[in-house]
């Protein structure tokens, strides 16, 4: 794999480079930069539109990182916000992204300064943090919240109590991949308080209507988020044929024996 990084200063970030499934020509594939998280939170906002209740509009976002930052903004393009609060375990990083994203937003974000107290009375919920202990307690919770879980992606670590994801009806991106490297699923799961049946489905089957969504206003959905292959591969593709079609970008040879003919 050739990994190349871009002159272009309106596209700073690296790229690699891979082969194309369909003709074998090489095409780009994204590192860890902006557009892959903000790939992360369309799922999350995905999710949001299918299993929120329609009025939801008071966000409560557990952490001021990057995630945070796309989250608000895929929340914000999915449900009218009337409300938002962000908690962070640094709480100058907590006011400094209320006070950033307020006014690229249009809306004021309050920081709060204990994340119960941001989430009591949310009914959008979405932990984005580097903790491998919870963050989210199920106490806090109130009936008819949705919850993006999207952190944690480790079997031992986890940002949700496991009373949080017990009351929840559990919903995810991968079957397979949570129930070996979720914690947020597998610890609840080692405690006896859950068992394998307690993931409703793939958030893709609620997508195609084959796994019901959310059945009640007072039930609380959760959508634990560990991230597919797949979302960056069709995310590249997306990025290649914007590329090809706008004319960005610029294609170079890389070495080899050319056909003496071309």
């Amino acid at each position: 794999m050739h990994r190349a990084h871009g002159r272009d200063p309106s596209h700073p970030e690296p790229r690699r480079r891979g082969a194309s499934a369909a003709d074998g020509d090489v095409a780009p594939r994204p590192l860890r930069t902006p557009r892959r998280h903000a790939r992360l939170s369309r799922v999350s906002a995905a999710a949001t539109r299918l299993l929120a209740k329609e009025d939801a509009g008071d966000l409560a976002i557990l952490g001021s990182g990057v995630q945070a930052t796309t989250h608000l903004e895929s929340m914000s393009a999915t449900r009218t916000l009337r409300r938002v609060r962000v908690w962070s375990r640094n709480r100058a990083h907590a006011r400094l992204f209320a006070e950033r994203e307020s006014g690229r937003c249009g809306c004021f974000i309050e920081a709060s300064e204990s994340a119960r107290e941001a989430v009591e009375g949310a009914d959008l919920i979405c932990t984005v943090t580097a903790s491998r202990e919870p963050v989210l307690q199920g106490d806090w919770i109130a009936p008819g919240a949705h919850v993006n879980a999207v952190g944690a992606s480790f079997q031992g670590a986890r940002e949700l109590d496991t009373r949080a994801v017990a009351r929840a009806r559990l919903y995810v991106d991968r079957r397979e991949s949570a129930l070996h490297e979720s914690g947020d699923f597998l610890i609840p799961r080692e405690e006896g308080a859950i068992g394998d049946d307690h993931i409703v489905g793939e958030i893709g089957d609620v997508l195609l209507g084959k796994v019901p969504g959310r059945r009640s206003a007072k039930e609380i959905t959760l959508f634990k988020s560990l991230g597919l292959g797949v979302e960056d591969v069709a995310a590249a593709r997306l990025i290649y044929e914007n590329a090809l079609r706008t004319g960005a970008g610029t294609a170079v040879e890389l070495g080899g024996q050319r056909d003496p003919g071309d």
